[in-house]
């Protein structure tokens, strides 16, 4: 039995290590431009039930500036690429972090502005896909909550519904681009370039107004969506509103929130 890191470098190689004697056992190349994050899959690694002869080999992801996810099965004796001519190309640019949840789905995080869940269940294809204005550098899963939480040149880390993709919060405080983000339980912590780590509370007291604003305001669209149907299939048949209806759409229409 061995120890192992693996690592990732600018000039696009993956290494992994004997950790006991520094020695270099692997070196791996499949990606044109530097690696930017790595993940191992925790079907094939559970920290917490390693066997009492140890695990015989890994599946790491790797991701890259070139915007390629691909994946590499590592043992002490050999490594090499899973499906090389296929790399899972679910952003259009740099991808800037890996995240597996619980449920084994891996979440991404990418320049293209966007947040991705890629379903183990489809072969890990995306199916949530969170949008940002800007850069996405970081993401995390909060699992008892049920969160998504992302961060990156907005300066902000954003709480999401996992379910619902709504977002429920808005932390502000860094003043330059946080990039990265780690769970320590039901707090996330975060870290930016502007030389500041910064600890944010998700306990259900602190986020409980804002996921009910969330709730009540996706029930209010869905209500808005339900009227505004019905009034165009009225119109189409030349039906009129009363005069009450028409006061309590124009109610929900402009419902603060």
């Amino acid at each position: 039995n061995a120890e192992v890191i693996v690592s990732g470098a600018a000039d696009a190689s993956i290494i992994v290590w004997n950790v006991q004697t520094a020695e270099r056992l692997h070196v791996l190349k499949g990606h044109a431009r530097g690696i930017l994050d790595l993940a191992v899959d925790p079907s094939t690694y559970d920290h917490d039930n390693i066997p009492a002869d140890g695990i015989k080999e890994a599946v790491v992801f790797s991701a890259g500036s070139d915007r390629e996810i691909r994946r590499w099965r590592i043992s002490l004796e050999k490594a090499e690429q899973v499906d090389p001519e296929a790399p899972l190309l679910v952003h259009e640019t740099s991808v800037y972090a890996l995240r597996f949840d619980d449920d084994g789905d891996l979440w991404t995080a990418s320049a293209d502005g966007t947040a991705k869940c890629l379903s183990r269940f489809q072969n890990f294809q995306p199916d949530t896909t969170i949008q940002h204005i800007d850069y996405v550098r970081a993401v995390a899963v909060e699992e008892v909550g049920g969160y998504v939480i992302t961060a990156g040149r907005s300066e902000n880390v954003k709480v999401w519904d996992r379910g619902s993709g709504e977002l429920i919060k808005t932390f502000d405080g860094h003043y330059e681009e946080i990039s990265g983000l780690v769970m320590l339980q039901q707090r996330c912590v975060s870290v930016g370039i502007d030389g500041t780590v910064r600890l944010w509370d998700l306990l259900p007291e602190t986020l409980g107004n804002a996921c009910e604003q969330s709730k009540r305001r996706s029930e209010r669209l869905e209500i808005r969506d339900e009227v505004s149907s019905v009034r165009q299939e009225d119109e189409s048949e030349h039906v009129g509103l009363t005069e009450e209806e028409e006061r309590e759409l124009d109610e929900l229409m402009h419902e603060d929130n």
